[in-house]
């Protein structure tokens, strides 16, 4: 970390702690050449995960998209919040953690079913239904054959 008094570009580190309830961490510094203390911040870069649409657009990753989609689902089911919440920070983190910063509605949607499945069945046919756009019955039949197939 560069001097803000002399530009020298080495210092120590005096003291550390949390700030922000936890959100960063505050430290105190010394440089090594003129003694000057200083104080910077530490804290997790958020990149911006962008999402590549059916029709090859590009938009900023929604969060609340996906609590509105799975909540739908859930309709009148007995699921609370909390859990669809869990879920979506899964989905968030595994597409964060995977350090690819654009990721397809269609894998978005795969993870969202997945999610689904474990929950509710009700719920994950109900998405899957919108989401993968059924054209008849016989569609939707062979997913719920897959789905009791799956539960043997």
């Amino acid at each position: 970390m560069k001097c803000p008094h002399c530009g020298f570009e080495e210092s120590k580190v005096i003291d550390s702690r949390p700030a922000d309830e936890g959100e960063k961490i505050r430290r105190r510094r010394e440089c090594l050449k003129c003694a000057f203390r200083f104080t910077t911040y530490e804290m997790i870069e958020n990149l911006p995960i962008i999402v590549i649409k059916k029709d090859k657009s590009r938009e900023l990753f929604d969060r609340t998209k996906l609590i509105n989609g799975m909540l739908k689902s859930c309709e009148k089911r007995q699921i609370s919040l909390e859990l669809i919440e869990n879920s979506i920070d899964k989905i968030e983190s595994k597409i964060r953690n995977s350090m690819i910063r654009e990721v397809t509605s269609s894998d978005i949607g795969e993870y969202v079913m997945e999610a689904l499945k474990e929950i509710d069945k009700v719920a994950y046919v109900r998405f899957a239904s919108v989401y993968r756009e059924f054209d008849d019955v016989d569609s939707l039949m062979d997913e719920l054959k897959k789905l009791l197939v799956d539960k043997k």
